[in-house]
């Protein structure tokens, strides 16, 4: 069994003081690459105790953020000619995970604090998790952190509602910070996304042999939040809800942008992560010419 810290005092926000870093706009962060650059440079101010831990949440238009596993399927350039065909920005994450989509249905937190030695990856599963079960504690059915075969993008902290995804986690641990991530699908259709990538599967694959267990996807075993709770739940909405929950538990917000030296280390962060992207990009090219 999984060793839970719901029981913990404080657990979601022992540190009483936060910045909110505010990239909902679809403008605010121009590159999606970008959204993977400033968590980084966030953990590394974090890390060193220069500043106060932040909370950012931001949003991209229609992209498709693929695993360095995904971009060396045996047909990838197929695959990717239908996604950016379906209208979808493309690019490949330096981190682990799976295909995952966004779009502005979808709303993605960061909570990026110092790494503490006793604070293990569970830890912060768990803690995002008791942080979602928060947010959404009227929803229709218990929230169950447990993978949802079928389901994009599959691991251990999948959210579901009534067997059905609506959230994935991921972590970023770097320079002594670590970034705690969740992507909720607010609005639209979990199941048109889920059938995009199963689509995008089988045209990177075509019954060729791969080197890891790509997802068989199932496009039924998905929702947003809005079809789980019959009525519409924004962005905004999930927003609300989370502010809510940190001015609950005694944590104080400020906005704020990030400062000099991140604006700094987010440009070496994005000039490393264009890199990897781009290299991955030129491997799958030399099987696959794609435009």
């Amino acid at each position: 069994m999984r060793r839970s810290v719901l029981n913990k005092p404080n657990i979601l926000f022992p540190e009483k003081s936060w910045r909110y870093i505010d990239h909902t706009s679809v403008t605010s962060v121009q590159d999606p690459l970008q959204s993977f650059a400033v968590d980084d440079a966030l953990c590394e101010s974090i890390g060193r105790r220069e500043h106060l831990p932040a909370v950012r949440a931001w949003v991209h238009p229609k992209t498709i953020v693929l695993g360095i596993q995904d971009s060396r399927l045996p047909s990838i350039g197929e695959g990717i000619d239908f996604l950016q065909n379906a209208g979808y920005h493309v690019i490949v994450r330096n981190s682990g995970g799976l295909a995952v989509v966004l779009d502005e249905g979808i709303l993605n937190i960061s909570l990026v604090i110092r790494e503490d030695k006793s604070f293990s990856i569970d830890d912060g599963y768990e803690r995002m998790v008791a942080l979602a079960k928060r947010m959404f504690h009227d929803a229709p059915a218990p929230i169950i952190a447990e993978e949802v075969k079928g389901s994009y993008c599959p691991g251990s902290f999948d959210l579901s509602i009534h067997g059905l995804k609506f959230a994935g986690l991921s972590q970023r641990r770097k320079r002594g910070g670590v970034a705690i991530q969740i992507y909720l699908a607010m609005t639209k259709s979990g199941s048109e996304r889920a059938e995009l990538l199963r689509t995008f599967y089988e045209q990177a694959v075509q019954n060729q042999p791969t080197k890891y267990d790509w997802p068989r996807i199932r496009p039924e075993t998905m929702a947003s939040l809005s079809e789980l709770y019959e009525k519409e739940i924004t962005v905004a909405d999930g927003l609300e809800r989370l502010f809510t929950v940190m001015k609950t538990d005694g944590a104080s917000l400020s906005n704020a942008e990030l400062t000099s030296h991140e604006q700094s280390q987010f440009a070496a962060e994005w000039k490393q992560v264009r890199s990897r992207n781009d290299k991955a990009f030129t491997d799958a090219s030399r099987t696959y010419s794609f435009s």
